[in-house]
């Protein structure tokens, strides 16, 4: 049993949180994240069914720098919430739930992500 003393006053800054608990982190940002795109996604769509000149602006707005910008953390949403979820069942089925195995599958996580 551990009998060292807890802190009182807890300097968020300071706090190293581990690399598991920041994959863990991202998974719910990215989940977050294509969760708000899906409004801007189906406001393109509508946009580009409305009329071949929607059409034009939808392909305008997608190729702009802010659009591929949108896209490419699309891209990277949908891959790391899909290989970070792949981790997370094998961990609830636990498979990879020892320290270090978690660690390094966080660090997989990151690299294919």
């Amino acid at each position: 049993m551990n009998t060292k003393p807890r802190p009182k006053h807890l300097d968020l800054t300071k706090i190293r949180l581990p690399l598991p608990g920041f994959v863990s982190i991202l998974h719910r940002v990215s989940g977050f994240g294509m969760f708000l795109m899906i409004g801007v996604m189906l406001g393109i769509l509508a946009l580009s069914l409305e009329s071949p000149q929607g059409y034009e602006r939808a392909g305008e707005l997608l190729t702009g720098w802010l659009g591929k910008f949108l896209l490419l953390g699309l891209i990277w949403a949908f891959s790391h919430h899909f290989i970070a979820g792949i981790r997370f069942l094998l961990l609830d089925l636990h498979v990879g739930a020892e320290l270090a195995a978690a660690r390094k599958s966080s660090a997989l996580v990151l690299m294919l992500s």
